[in-house]
C-alpha cells in the first residue's frame, strides 16, 4: 500500500474528521483538483479578496450557499452567490 497517496474519506462528515484533519482536508481537496478545474493564482487570489470584504463570509463559508469560499474561488466554472456570476 502506497502511504504517500492522499487519503480522502468520501463518506465521513465534517464533525468525524479531527480537528486537526479538517482544514489539511480541504486545503489536499484543493491540491489535487485537476489543474484544469483550476483558475491561476493570480485570479484565485483576486477571488479571495472579493470574498474577504463580503459581509456574508462566516469562518471561511459563504453564508449565501455554504460552500467553503476557498474551494469555491479556486474551480473554474464556479460563481459567487452574492453575484450570481461567473468570475
Amino acid at each position: 500500500m502506497n502511504t504517500d497517496s492522499p487519503k480522502f474519506c468520501r463518506r465521513c462528515l465534517l464533525k468525524d474528521i479531527s480537528s486537526d484533519e479538517y482544514f489539511n482536508t480541504i486545503y489536499e481537496y484543493i491540491e489535487n483538483l485537476d489543474a484544469s478545474q483550476k483558475v491561476s493564482s493570480n485570479e484565485y487570489e483576486k477571488r479571495l479578496d472579493s470574498c474577504r470584504s463580503c459581509d456574508h463570509l462566516v469562518n471561511g463559508m459563504c453564508e449565501l450557499c455554504g460552500c467553503f469560499v476557498e474551494v469555491r474561488a479556486i474551480k473554474r466554472q464556479s460563481h459567487c452567490a452574492q453575484s450570481s456570476e461567473i468570475w
